[in-house]
C-alpha cells in the first residue's frame, strides 16, 4: 500500500510538470489569430480587403470605425492599455501629429514606395495618394457657373451651398484646411482666405466626411470640398457629379497607416501593413475604388486626370502635422465668431 501511494505521488508530479510544459509550449510560440483595426474609412472599402485578410491568413479581424480625430484620441487615451493594434485610414499628417502612440515599422513592400508616401521615420506608410477636388451635381449648377477654383468658392452666391467637413472631425478635412491655407501668397493671407470660406459655409459645418461628398451627389449641395476618390466612385456609378482640380494647386496628401504603439498582436499588425501596401490590394484600390496607388509599380485608374496634371501647392507636410492642435483651435474660433 505504501509502495501504491508512493508511486501515485510521482505519477502526479510528471503530469503535473507535462501539463506545466505544454501550457508554457503554448504560450511561447503559438501565434495570436486576432488582431484589431481601427479604421476611419468607408465600409465599402474595408469590408473586402478584411475578408481578403482574413481568408488568406486565418487572423481574425476586430473592427472599430469613427471619425479619424475620434479614433487618434481614442488611442492616445488607450496609451497604457493598447486595445487596437492597427491604426488604417486618416489623413497622414494626422497620424504624424500622433506620432508618439504609434510604432515605427518598414514595410516589407518599402522598396516600391516614394518617399512623399511615407513617414521619414517609420511612424506611419501611405494607403492612397488622395488630391483633393471641388466636387458638383450638374443638375445643381451649370458647367459654367462650376467654381475651378478656391477663390470661386468665396462667391456669395454659393453661400450656405457649400458641403465641407469639420477638419476637427475627418482628417481629409483637415488637410484640406491647410491646402487652402498653402494656396495663398503666405499662410497669413491663407487665414483671411478661410475667414472669407467659413463665412460663405454660413453656419453649415457637417460632422462627417462622407456627408460631403454623399451629400453633392444626392442632391442637398450644388458643391462641396472632397477627396478625389470619394468623387469618382459616383462619377464611375452613374451618378450626375463632375470634380475640379482647384487652379491654385491642390494637395496630394495620402491616407496613413500605422501601427499602434505596444500593439498586442504587433505581428499580425506587421501582416496588415504589408497585406495593404502589397500589389494585389493596391491594385484592387485602383480598380475597385478609383483610388491612386502609393505605389510605383502600379498605374493610376483609368479616367483620372495624369498626377503630373493635377496643380498642386506647396505643401508642408511637417508644418501641418506640428501645428495641427494650433490650426484647429484658429478654425474653431473662426467659426464661433462668425
Amino acid at each position: 500500500m505504501k509502495k501504491l501511494l508512493v508511486w501515485l505521488s510521482v505519477m502526479t508530479a510528471v503530469l503535473v510538470l507535462v501539463a506545466g510544459c505544454g501550457s508554457s509550449t503554448g504560450t511561447d510560440s503559438g501565434a495570436s489569430n486576432k488582431l484589431s483595426v481601427y479604421s476611419p474609412h468607408q465600409a465599402e472599402i474595408i469590408n473586402p480587403i478584411i475578408k481578403e485578410f482574413q481568408d488568406r491568413t486565418g487572423i481574425e479581424v476586430d473592427l472599430v470605425t469613427g471619425g479619424t480625430g475620434e479614433l487618434l484620441n481614442r488611442v492616445q487615451a488607450e496609451t497604457s492599455n493598447p486595445l487596437g493594434d492597427v491604426f488604417w485610414g486618416g489623413g497622414a499628417e494626422s497620424l504624424e501629429a500622433f506620432s508618439s502612440s504609434f510604432e515605427p515599422y518598414v514595410s516589407s513592400e518599402d522598396a516600391n514606395i516614394p518617399a512623399e508616401y511615407k513617414s521619414p521615420n517609420n511612424y506611419w506608410t501611405g494607403f492612397s495618394a488622395l488630391p483633393m477636388v471641388i466636387m458638383y451635381n450638374k443638375n445643381m449648377i451649370s458647367e459654367d457657373e462650376v467654381p475651378t477654383s478656391w477663390e470661386e468658392l468665396l462667391d456669395p452666391k454659393f453661400k450656405g451651398l457649400i458641403a465641407f467637413c469639420d477638419p476637427a472631425r475627418s482628417g481629409s478635412s483637415y488637410t484640406q484646411l491647410v491646402t487652402m491655407l498653402f494656396a495663398q501668397d503666405n499662410v497669413d493671407k491663407g487665414w483671411e482666405y478661410v475667414e472669407n470660406f467659413v463665412a460663405n459655409l454660413d453656419g453649415k459645418l457637417l460632422s462627417g466626411s462622407s456627408m460631403v461628398f454623399r451629400g453633392v451627389a444626392d442632391g442637398e449641395f450644388p458643391i462641396g470640398v472632397t477627396l478625389e476618390e470619394a468623387a469618382h466612385r459616383y462619377i464611375a456609378g452613374g451618378s450626375p457629379v463632375g470634380v475640379h482640380y482647384p487652379a491654385e494647386g491642390t494637395s496630394t496628401v495620402p491616407d496613413g497607416m500605422a501601427i499602434i504603439k505596444d500593439a498586442k498582436n504587433m505581428e499580425n499588425a506587421q501582416k496588415f501593413i504589408d497585406f495593404l501596401a502589397g500589389k494585389d490590394v493596391q491594385e484592387l484600390i485602383v480598380k475597385e475604388f478609383n483610388r491612386r496607388s502609393i505605389r510605383d509599380d502600379v498605374n493610376p485608374p483609368e479616367g483620372l486626370a495624369a498626377t503630373e496634371e493635377i496643380p498642386v501647392v506647396d505643401y508642408d507636410f511637417s508644418w501641418s502635422a506640428e501645428n495641427k492642435d494650433e490650426v484647429l483651435n484658429k478654425f474653431l474660433d473662426i467659426v464661433i465668431k462668425q
